[in-house]
């Protein structure tokens, strides 16, 4: 019988792959309490977990932890990453783009080194936390960034632009160097009201310093829009086109992005 490893509980749990931490870490007769809610077995957390991460990448950064026997306590500061609206969302509405960050203190029991038992407390959200860097290597940090993309496709300037420092400077192809954070958003602000940029990330490498991205940018008109830079596009059309990004970083926040093209605009049905 393998020892329970709490290193490696943290590692799955921050990887996100929720079936993979039920198969490994938890016990066929598992009770889950959480505030007012309680599920029974892995089928009842497998229903939680999917709820709850709809959108919304969980990841903690634990800050205390101690066994004794067959129990364990942790003191983890939880950050959650919205990649899509959640109003339902128990620590509050969430947009894309958003993070907020709750303090749990959570008990599990184990048996026959399965988690049989998980209860779980939380203060208030942003009470009594640490706060990481908003961008960086650690699985928190590259989670934000995802929340980072998906408030640009969103259009939502004000989240967005607030991963930028305010003297971000943006390189993109065949087109003179864009400054400062107003100035990125005053370059996007009417282009995403005739076109809107979605990303699709295919690699994501990150540190401290710096972050790159292998990515698919899509391009769908809202309204006509024959002199866009990309391609010309008629209403209701999409082109897409490959393109590497590489962000350096200064306490977190974006302060330069370099985009190339991988390949040329292709047009999408």
């Amino acid at each position: 019988m393998h020892r329970f490893s709490y290193p490696d509980y943290i590692e799955v749990f921050n990887s996100g792959d929720d079936e993979a931490l039920v198969e490994r870490f938890y016990h066929e007769d598992l009770t889950f309490t959480g505030g007012t809610r309680r599920h029974h077995g892995k089928d009842g957390l497998r229903s939680f977990l999917a709820w709850a991460h709809d959108g919304v990448r969980e990841v903690m950064r634990v800050q205390h932890y101690a066994r004794e026997g067959d129990v364990l306590f942790a003191d983890v500061d939880m950050d959650f990453h919205a990649t899509k609206e959640r109003p339902d969302f128990p620590f509050g509405h969430l947009f894309p783009g958003d993070t907020v960050t709750v303090k749990f203190h959570v008990t599990y029991t184990l048996r026959d080194e399965k988690i049989a038992a998980l209860n779980s407390m939380t203060w208030p959200p942003e009470y009594g936390v640490t706060k990481a860097p908003r961008l960086g290597g650690h699985p928190s940090q590259k989670a934000a960034y995802l929340a980072y993309t998906a408030a640009f496709s969103n259009a939502d300037h004000e989240r967005f632009s607030a991963f930028y420092t305010d003297d971000v400077t943006l390189k993109l192809t065949a087109l003179p160097l864009i400054e400062g954070k107003q100035g990125i958003v005053d370059f996007y602000r009417p282009m995403f009201e005739r076109v809107r940029e979605h990303l699709t990330i295919h690699k994501l490498l990150a540190d401290d310093d710096a972050i790159f991205v292998d990515t698919t940018s899509r391009f769908t008109a809202l309204a006509d829009a024959p002199d866009f830079v990309v391609a010309p596009l008629a209403k209701g059309e999409a082109v897409e086109v490959r393109v590497f990004v590489y962000y350096t970083l200064q306490a977190g926040l974006i302060s330069s992005i370099r985009v190339a093209r991988a390949g040329e605009p292709t047009k999408v049905a």
